[in-house]
Order: structure tokens, then sequence, then C-alpha cells
């Protein structure tokens, strides 16, 4: 595969002999599902890392397909941007891997919502399960099909005005769509939602999901690292916009 234009938009926050954290643009997948030819961060770290070929676990289609994910230990969703961390080294990697599932990484977004969130603060603790509705969706609301899984999201008010919120969200919890989900669960779906609010006018100039990954901390290897994503342009053009109605 050539370079797309997208790998263009790459940036690399923090990187050791260890780690890469890198900056994803929002529309690039982590990963290809196998279907399409989409580009993806893997084929970018295949193209750029290739070393990292034999880190990680690759991914097995029911098909039989196997994906590579070359040292990709979590995920972010195509159209969410931000922070994305990858190993360099299968021990690094298990380490990180056990991290996630303990919950001892702390990961903070940002997100511009429909409607104004009127408690500052708040604590969405709902399970989520599939959606009866559409397969492709998850719900945290009554009626799911299949197993509930829990589901935590704490969020705080940063800025609301004309209809608007701009809000910090750091889930507890790693559930697939889960800030999109909780958030639509208490009526507060992001701006530009195509799953979950695809009938509801883009606002504040949003062409794309109003998601950000801003924070990654965690401690690895006797140290304490806080990764960062510096706010996207349309992420600050929105804030200056509800700044502005104050």
């Amino acid at each position: 595969m050539e370079n797309p234009e997208i790998f263009e938009k790459i940036q690399i926050l923090y990187e050791d002999e260890h780690l890469l954290a890198i900056d994803k643009p929002s529309g690039l997948v982590v990963h290809s599902d196998g279907k399409t030819d989409e580009p993806s961060v893997a084929d970018w770290l295949m193209h750029t890392y290739p070393k990292l070929a034999d880190v990680g676990e690759p991914w097995k289609r029911p098909d039989g397909a196997v994906i590579p994910r070359p040292g990709i230990v979590h995920r972010i969703d195509r159209d969410t941007s931000g922070v994305l961390l990858v190993c360099k080294d299968n021990e690094t990697f298990a380490a990180i891997k056990k991290k996630f599932q303990n919950r001892e990484m702390e990961k903070s977004y940002y997100a511009f919502v429909y409607g104004e969130i009127h408690d500052r603060t708040g604590i969405i603790d709902r399970p989520i399960a599939r959606s009866r509705k559409d397969f492709r969706l998850w719900s945290a609301q009554r009626g799911a099909r299949g197993e509930e899984r829990d589901a935590v999201t704490a969020y705080a008010v940063l800025q609301s005005s004309n209809g608007f919120t701009f809000v910090e969200a750091r889930p507890k919890t790693g559930r697939t769509h889960q800030i999109r989900v909780h958030l639509k669960a208490i009526n507060h779906p992001v701006i530009c939602d195509r799953l979950y609010a695809p009938k509801r006018e883009a606002g504040l100039g949003f062409t794309r999901l109003a998601l950000h990954a801003a924070k990654l901390s965690f401690s690895f290897d006797d140290r304490q690292f806080v990764i960062e994503s510096p706010m996207p342009e349309d992420f600050q053009r929105a804030f200056n916009i509800l700044s502005s109605q104050q």
C-alpha cells in the first residue's frame, strides 16, 4: 500500500525504546476488519516500524483470516482523534495489556454534545449490551440484548451555552463505544455521531464525530507517564464559539 495522505497527519507524541504514543487523526481506523482495503494505523506501523510485526496479538476473524495488529494494545474509534499507545516489544505489551485489564490506565476524553448538561459533574453507571435495533450499536438502555457488561464513565462540564456542552469524560471501564453510548443514555449524544444520533444536524462547525482522546496517564517501569494530545483545530474553534456565547 502506498502511503495515503491521512498518514501524513499522524504525529508522534512520545517515543522511547519500549513505548510509542501517536496522535491519531479522525477518519483513520486503528486496524483493518479484513473486509476493506482502507488504510489503518496498523498499516502505518508496519511501514514505519517493521520490527513491530511480531509484537502483540493478531486478531483472528471467524473465517480464519488473521489481521495484524503490530504492537497495538488498545483502540479508539475510527472517527475519534487523539492518543493511541503502541508497545515495541512483547514484554511491554503484556505489561500494558494487564494495566488496561486492571483499569490502571487513566483515560480522559473531550467531547462536544447536544444540549446543555446542568450537573457540573456526574457519574454514568449503566451496563452496556448490544442494541436490539441494530447489530452495529451498543446500548445502555433497557431492552438491550445479550450479556450486559458493567460500564462507568465520570464526566465534568467544561463549557455550556446555546444548546451545546463541552465535557471531559473519564471512562473507568473500556467498553466498545462506551462514552458515545453513555452520553446518549443521558440524552446528550456526541455531536456528529452518525451511529448514535443520525438524525441530528451537526453543530458548532463539526463535520466529524466530536470526540477526542485527550490524555492517557499510567505508571510503567517505575515512571509516571502523562501523554497528552493537543486540542484539534475543530475543537478549538467550537470551544471559541461556546465561549463567545457566554
